[in-house]
This record gives C-alpha cells, sequence and structure tokens, in this order.
C-alpha cells in the first residue's frame, strides 16, 4: 500500500503513471458517450453539421472531466493546469497560435502554387457569404481542435510526459494521433506521416508553454485556413464549401496532397516543418508565471512538498 501510495502522489512515478492512465481512458470513453448520448437527446444532431459538431464537443467536455477527475484528487492540482487555465497570456497564445498555424498553410498552398499542383477558378457566392462561412467554420474548428487537443495533448499526454519524459510522451501520442486519422477518407502513408508530424508540432506547442490554448490555436489556425481560407480538405474531409473560388489540384499527389488536402504530400510537409523551425526559433513564448505556478504535471520541476 505504502509503494502504491507514493506511485499515486508523486507524478515521477512509472508505475503510478500507468495506473492513472488505466483509469483515465476507460473514464474518458464512458463520459463520451453518455455526453454524445446526452447532447443528442437535446437536439445537436439537428444543426448544420450538427454530427461533427456534436461528437467534437462530447470528446472535449468528456477530455476535460475524465483529466479533472484524476488531476485534482490524484495529483492534488488545480483544475487549470490541465492547460486551460485563463492567464494573462491566453490571449497573446491565442493570437499567436492561429498566426503560425496558419502561417504554415500558405506556405504549404505557395509551394503548390509554385509548383503548378494547385490552381483556383471562380465560384458562385457573395462576399457576405464568404464572411459568414468563415466565422462558422471558426467557430466549428476551435471545438474540434480544443477536442483532440484535451485528448492527445490533455491529461494522458501530461502524465506520460513527467513519468517518461517528453520525448517518449511526444512520439508515443504523435504515432496515436496519426493512427486515430488512418480510417479518413483518401489516406495514404504519407498523410499518416505528415499527421505524426503535425502531432510532434503540436506536442512541442504544448511543451513550450503548458497551455492547452496555445497547442489549440496553432491547430485552429492549420485547419480553419486549409479548409475555410483555401477551400481544401482537412485530413481527407471535403465537407466545408467556401463560396467564391474553387480549388483545381492537379499532378502528382504525393506534391499537393491530392484529395486528402495539404497534409497528403510534401507540401504539407514543408509548411509543418517551417512551423517546428519558426516555433523553435522566431515564436517568443514560454510558460507563463501564472500558469508555473498551477505546477502543471508535465513540467519537470522538483517536486513540492505535499
Amino acid at each position: 500500500m505504502l509503494k502504491l501510495e507514493r506511485s499515486w502522489r508523486d507524478p515521477r512515478s512509472r508505475r503510478g503513471a500507468l495506473v492513472r492512465l488505466v483509469l483515465f481512458v476507460p473514464l474518458f470513453r464512458a463520459l463520451e458517450y453518455l455526453l454524445f448520448l446526452a447532447f443528442g437527446a437535446l437536439g445537436g444532431g439537428r444543426l448544420e453539421g450538427g454530427a461533427a459538431f456534436l461528437s467534437s464537443g462530447a470528446t472535449l467536455v468528456a477530455a476535460l472531466l475524465a483529466g479533472a477527475a484524476l488531476i485534482v484528487p490524484v495529483d492534488r492540482r488545480r483544475i487549470g493546469a490541465l492547460g486551460f487555465a485563463w492567464t494573462r497570456q491566453v490571449p497573446r497564445e491565442v493570437g499567436l497560435g492561429v498566426a503560425l498555424g496558419g502561417a504554415g498553410i500558405v506556405a504549404a498552398v505557395a509551394v503548390g502554387v509554385l509548383l503548378g499542383t494547385v490552381s483556383y477558378t471562380a465560384d458562385g457566392g457573395t462576399i457576405a457569404g464568404w464572411v459568414r462561412t468563415l466565422l462558422f467554420d471558426a467557430f466549428v474548428f476551435a471545438v474540434a481542435a480544443a477536442a483532440e487537443e484535451a485528448v492527445f495533448r490533455g491529461y494522458g499526454f501530461q502524465v506520460l510526459a513527467r513519468s517518461f519524459g517528453p520525448v517518449v510522451a511526444t512520439l508515443g501520442t504523435s504515432l496515436l494521433f496519426a493512427l486515430a486519422h488512418a480510417g479518413n477518407p483518401n489516406v495514404t502513408q504519407f498523410a499518416l506521416l505528415n499527421i505524426f508530424l503535425a502531432g510532434v508540432l503540436l506536442c512541442v506547442a504544448y511543451l513550450r508553454t503548458m497551455s492547452l490554448w496555445f497547442a489549440t490555436a496553432v491547430h485552429l489556425g492549420w485547419n480553419w485556413t486549409m479548409a475555410s481560407a483555401f477551400d481544401l480538405p482537412v485530413s481527407g474531409l471535403g465537407m466545408f464549401q467556401t463560396p467564391l473560388y474553387e480549388p483545381v489540384t492537379r499532378g502528382a499527389a504525393w506534391i499537393s496532397g491530392g484529395s486528402f488536402g495539404p497534409e497528403g504530400g510534401i507540401a504539407g510537409t514543408i509548411g509543418m516543418l517551417i512551423c517546428l523551425f519558426a516555433l523553435w526559433r522566431w515564436v517568443r513564448i514560454g510558460v507563463s508565471s501564472e500558469m508555473a505556478d498551477l505546477h502543471p504535471i508535465a513540467l519537470r520541476a522538483p517536486l513540492e512538498k505535499q
């Protein structure tokens, strides 16, 4: 019992980390299922794009509830330590994150345009419709990005990062992140490699700040710019349509990504590498003092007395 007690209380214990993961995963999945049923009963599935939004909302709330159910009594941290605490740095983190993710996609599309694999033709619609589409899509993509970050960079990742180190946690969860997209339409091995790279980028974004706001913003900037601004498929999903123009892809899919979108080709790889380099070299951001005071599990500092 003494060893188990120490495992629970010391985030550096690998045995304790595995026990907490065994508890977290089924709790998260059970909550996700129950919330999906509850949201469906409230009529969320009848909204435009309601099925995807409903699924993302259930996943986000379930991941946060499951993480809170463990981080408060077991790790003796406040809920904000999970990464969604509101600090004075959040507006800056969100702005920088969206800009960084968006810049990566701009670079990816620029590669396609320069190589002649991506071009655009005129399409119907109005400027007002274009603005409404971008605003609506931003909301939908924000919830979806927050959900994936809460799952893949949330409590489970943070426990692994503290107990096994950030490299192991990053590689392991990025692999799971890629496998979670293995069933997407038009997926290829190249696409899965890029999704793995995206997972690495988002893990680094979290580790630089201990903020899920920042990781979510990078994720949002990438997906929203890709789907709404450039009207391209997101990880093989082409359910979003932007008025006024229509993309045309041609040539080798390994360059443009083809029907999977930029993430399926070398253009997406270049965009992600630019994001990683910018995050490492140019973006001046770190763990805020307010976040550090919450003692995030993944922050590998000397363990405070409990």
